[in-house]
């Protein structure tokens, strides 16, 4: 990785906090805007993920990480506190939290994992937005990049196709209630996406019985089929228009969920 200078540099001295940093789409925005000159707060409840930060650092990047359960309201209040004092401000908040747990349909599915799932994949972003807002509005400015999925539309995954569903309603209505104060609130609706094999589970059980292999492998079909280009995307294909969104080319662009995945609409 080269040292932090950019042919673009759209977030030269922006304060960027994202969230779920330790791997897959979080670690590839991280490194991508450690690029375009943004100063980094990374977040993530992993150990892990002092070894990205540790790298970006030593490539002459501006990153500090902050080890949190955003899934709990203290996590997130902690973590945006030990970030502003040492920024003094937060300019940019990507959500990337969340992630299916189960694959398997609807009726499999037991009150504690459905609970499980919406801890998961909705609360990390909703008590995040939470922590952050009070001082985006002191400020009158601030953008929140919210990372929703396209799996509001899919099969074998309905608990955590309703925390994204409840991503993008929150998406929509808090633009709505903080534009006023200079917010923009967008979100994108990733597809099925490569990458390399998870260093840190989600808690995903494996596979047991021939089963669960075909609940498991009947959501990966319908993904693809689902898709107008029958392929999952690359992490900088879901990266790039995060980073868009996020940066002043997207000014005025504000409560819109914008797909990304190849066609399917979510």
């Amino acid at each position: 990785m080269s040292a932090k200078t950019s042919p673009l540099g759209r977030f030269q001295d922006r304060v960027m906090v994202i969230t779920g940093a330790a791997q897959g789409i979080g670690r590839r925005l991280a490194e991508r805007a450690a690029e375009e000159g943004a100063r980094l707060a990374l977040v993530d409840r992993a150990e892990a993920l002092q070894a990205l930060v540790d790298s970006l650092t030593e490539a002459g990047h501006e990153a500090i990480g902050v080890q949190a359960d955003l899934e709990q309201w203290a996590g997130a209040e902690q973590a945006v506190k030990q970030i502003i004092d040492h920024y003094g401000r937060v300019d940019v908040l990507i959500n990337n939290v969340g992630g299916a747990i189960n694959f398997k349909p609807f009726t499999e599915f037991s009150e504690a994992e459905i609970g499980a799932e919406i801890q998961r994949s909705l609360m990390p972003t909703l008590w995040c937005c939470r922590a952050v807002l009070p001082a985006m509005i002191a400020r009158e400015h601030g953008v929140i990049v919210n990372v929703s999925s396209a799996a509001t539309r899919g099969i074998h995954r309905i608990p955590y196709s309703a925390a994204k569903g409840g991503i993008n309603a929150l998406t929509t209505s808090l633009a709505f209630e903080v534009a006023e104060y200079g917010i923009r609130v967008v979100a994108t609706a990733p597809g099925g996406t490569s990458a390399p094999p998870r260093q840190i589970s989600r808690g995903t059980p494996e596979a047991r019985t021939d089963q669960e292999r075909d609940w498991f492998q009947a959501h990966i079909d319908q993904t693809l089929s689902s898709s107008f280009m029958k392929r999952y995307a690359t992490l900088d294909e879901q990266a790039a228009p995060i980073l868009f969104l996020a940066s002043d080319e997207a000014g005025y662009i504000t409560g819109s969920v914008v797909p990304v995945a190849g066609g399917d609409s979510g």
